[in-house]
C-alpha cells in the first residue's frame, strides 16, 4: 500500500487495483503527457497543475479546442479518499473518473478509441505497458488503472496543523491559528467542521457529501444544477461535492464556478450567509457575530492546513 503522511488515514486501495512501482511510473507519464488530447496539446496537469495544490489557478480552464469547461477545476490531491468525483459526483472510483475529461469536448475532447491506437503505436508505451501489465496490446483499462494509481500517491498532510494536532507539536502553529481551530470547529462559532470534518486521529476536511451553500444563485434562481444533472432529484437543485481544505492557500480561486478570488472572500461569503434561497443547507446561516480578531484567526488556522506536496515519493508496502 502507499504510505500515508500523518494527518490522513490509510490509503484505500481497491483489490483489483493494486499500485505497483511499474504501474504508478506509467500512470504519472500518462498524467503529464498531451497524448491523450485530441489534437495532443494539453495533459492532465494542464489543469490540474502541481504547483498550484494539482488544481487551476484560473476559474475557468480552457481545453484542447479552446473551449471552456463550466466549473472549477478540483485538486487531484488526496482523491484517494474520495467517495465520488467530480463536483456533481458523477462517478465512484478514481478508475471511472479517467475517460471523462479524455472525452469531454470542453477538456481534452478525445475518443478512447484514439487514445489506445495512439498508445499501442508507440514503442516506448508499449515497453511501459508490458513493464507494468504483462505482455499485449495497451487497453484503456490499463490506461485508467495506471493514472488511478499514480493519482492516489498525490497525497498531502503532514501540515503545521497536522504536526500540532495529530503530532503533538504545540509549536508547530502560532495561537492565532489555534484559536482560529476552535473558531472553525465549534458550533457556536464558525462550525465549519460540521461539513469540513476533522477527526481524532486525522482529517480528510470532507465530509464527502453534497450541499447547496448559495454559490451561483441570482434573483434567488439557481444558474448550475450540479448534482440534480446526475441524481435528477429536485433536492439535489444546486448542491456540489464538499472539498477538501487541505492546501486551500494554494487552490484559489474557489468554489465549484471559481467565483470567489481570495479566502477572504470566502470568509466574507460564508459571513453573510451565502445567496438565501429555498434549497439552501440547513447549516449555513450568518456570522456576522465573529470579531476581527476571529476572523484573522480563522484565516490563520486556513493557512495552517498547506500541507508537504512531495507526491509519489513515499514508500509502497
Amino acid at each position: 500500500m502507499v504510505e500515508a503522511p500523518v494527518g490522513l488515514p490509510p490509503v484505500p486501495i481497491p483489490a483489483d487495483d493494486r499500485p505497483t512501482r511499474e504501474t504508478i511510473d506509467l500512470g504519472r507519464r500518462l498524467l503529464f503527457d498531451p497524448i491523450l488530447s485530441g489534437n495532443n496539446t494539453v495533459s492532465c496537469v494542464s489543469c490540474h497543475k502541481p504547483q498550484f495544490g494539482f488544481a487551476d489557478n484560473r476559474p475557468i480552464s480552457q481545453g484542447a479546442g479552446g473551449k471552456s469547461s463550466s466549473r472549477n477545476v478540483p485538486s487531484l490531491l488526496n482523491a484517494a479518499y474520495f467517495t465520488s468525483f467530480f463536483w456533481d459526483g458523477r462517478t465512484f472510483s478514481l478508475e471511472q473518473q479517467v475517460a471523462i475529461p479524455i472525452e469531454s469536448p470542453e477538456e481534452m475532447a478525445n475518443t478512447i478509441p484514439t487514445v489506445v491506437e495512439r498508445l499501442n503505436a508507440d514503442a516506448t508505451y508499449r515497453q511501459e505497458f508490458a513493464r507494468a501489465w504483462g505482455a499485449g496490446p495497451v487497453t484503456f483499462e490499463m490506461v485508467a488503472k495506471s493514472i488511478a494509481s499514480f493519482e492516489r500517491t498525490l497525497l498531502s498532510a503532514d501540515s503545521p496543523f497536522d504536526r500540532w494536532r495529530f503530532g503533538h507539536d504545540q509549536k508547530a502553529v502560532n495561537a492565532s491559528a489555534k484559536r482560529g481551530f476552535t473558531v472553525f470547529s465549534s458550533p457556536k462559532k464558525g462550525n465549519c467542521a460540521v461539513c469540513h470534518v476533522i477527526g481524532k486521529k486525522y482529517a480528510l476536511f470532507s465530509d464527502n457529501k453534497f450541499h447547496d451553500i448559495g454559490v451561483g444563485v441570482e434573483s434567488g434562481r439557481i444558474s448550475d444544477p450540479g448534482r440534480y444533472e446526475v441524481t435528477h432529484n429536485e433536492a439535489d437543485r444546486g448542491k456540489f461535492r464538499t472539498p477538501s481544505l487541505r492546501n486551500i492557500g494554494l487552490t484559489a480561486p474557489y468554489m465549484h464556478d471559481g467565483s470567489l478570488k481570495d479566502l477572504k472572500q470566502v470568509l466574507d461569503f460564508y459571513i453573510g450567509a451565502g445567496n438565501s434561497h429555498a434549497n439552501l443547507d440547513k447549516e449555513i446561516h450568518t456570522l456576522d457575530f465573529l470579531t476581527g480578531q476571529e476572523r484573522r484567526d480563522l484565516l490563520a488556522f486556513l493557512n495552517s492546513l498547506n500541507g508537504d506536496m512531495t507526491t509519489s515519493q513515499r514508500p509502497i508496502r
